[in-house]
């Protein structure tokens, strides 16, 4: 089996975006701008290994970002030293893509197409034809047309077979403005693969409006519901959207039985398609007996923000004749915005009846519907 691993290239100043730090450690639409680039690779089904190329003046401001299983290596002076550290730290994987960190909105389609082309390949990268008229100027005035025939604006990732990319960078006499001129000089060749006018990089303080217009473009949007029932059965309280309240009954359960929690807990993984509680938590499995629920539902919420999605809203519906909801409601919405790391005025937590109808009518359990909002941008 092939396999590859994505260097993100990260150890630049990015100084003519202004803002005070690195642009790859900027804001983008309440993200960084690395960790953008780092999901588009570590989400995607055929890149094995993440490796982080930085800058080690950068420490403080990568502890700052949560970064699971990337593999961290320290940059040179020079982006081809960088680079080079990346390539060092690949060794073992087959192919290697070569992506600038501040390239956020890279594609899976991009992805995908340029580790195809190394089927066939030594090197491959994205490229985009260049279609305005071009200049030569001089002193401030054009001094001629130039043809733009066979012209192209490059972009990354670059991709190469692993041996072949170390043995081109380990020749050249370096200062190249990509790898695919490493690529070049060293007579390998690269399949130009189409590109993405999305895929900008961001050079400056305006190429952040543009990055945020085209996510607002390609927001993915996920609802999700969940349904919960537990019966009564012997206590003096019952535990409602992480809140004790007093009542004459328990609620039967393998964890807590906080059935709001769960139904809550179930959207999340609903809507991320990811089954419910059961799955990830077994009833079979004794360690999760009486457990609290916010075990679950921490769980769900960070399976969330792994694949880049934030929790917009959550409603949560408790369905019961007793106990009575809507003297606790406040401190069960304060409780759960904590939990799930949100706004106050996004959690909403309210109760109706029965009408003493069916089983919570007669008094024999509660019931709880949920529906959450996740938004990935």
């Amino acid at each position: 089996m092939t396999t590859t691993a994505a260097i993100i290239v990260a150890a630049g100043r990015g100084q003519r975006a202004g803002g005070g730090i690195p642009k790859q450690f900027q804001p983008l639409k309440g993200r960084a701008v690395l960790m953008r680039t780092i999901e588009a690779f570590a989400q995607h089904p055929q890149i094995n290994q993440v490796i982080l190329v930085v800058n080690p003046l950068d420490a403080d401001l990568l502890a700052k970002l949560a970064l699971d299983d990337v593999q961290i290596v320290n940059g040179g002076d020079t982006r081809d030293a960088s680079v080079m550290a990346g390539l060092e730290a690949a060794i073992g994987a087959d192919n290697v893509l070569i992506h600038d960190g501040a390239r956020p909105l890279v594609s899976a389609r991009i992805i995908h197409d340029v580790i195809a082309a190394l089927g066939s390949h030594a090197g491959a990268a994205p490229a985009l034809p260049v279609t305005d008229a071009l200049w030569r100027g001089k002193d401030g005035q054009v001094s001629a047309p130039h043809p733009r025939d066979g012209l192209f604006r490059a972009q990354t990732p670059q991709g190469f077979r692993l041996k072949e990319i170390i043995a081109a960078h380990r020749s050249h006499a370096g200062g190249a403005a990509d790898d695919v001129e490493v690529a070049l000089a060293q007579g390998l060749d690269v399949a130009i693969i189409k590109g993405d006018e999305a895929n900008l990089k961001i050079t400056y303080a305006g190429d952040f409006v543009r990055a945020e217009k085209i996510l607002e473009q390609n927001m993915d949007i996920r609802l999700g519901n969940g349904f919960d029932v537990h019966r009564f059965c012997a206590g003096d309280q019952v535990v409602l959207c992480g809140v004790k309240v007093p009542h004459s009954h328990g609620l039967d359960g393998h964890s807590d039985a906080d059935v709001g929690m769960h139904a809550v807990t179930d959207a999340i993984y609903g809507a991320l398609a990811m089954g419910d509680i059961g799955q990830h938590f077994p009833p079979s499995d004794m360690q999760w007996k009486g457990a609290a629920s916010d075990i679950f539902l921490r769980h769900a919420v960070k399976l969330a923000a792994d694949h880049g999605f934030a929790i917009s809203n959550a409603d949560c519906t408790l369905i019961c004749e007793m106990p009575k909801i809507g003297p606790h409601a406040v401190a069960m919405r304060k409780q759960m915005a904590q939990i799930m790391g949100m706004d106050m005025g996004r959690v909403s937590v309210k109760a109706t009846t029965s009408e003493r109808l069916g089983f919570t009518g007669r008094g024999e359990g509660i019931a709880a519907l949920a529906t959450v909002t996740l938004v990935k941008s």
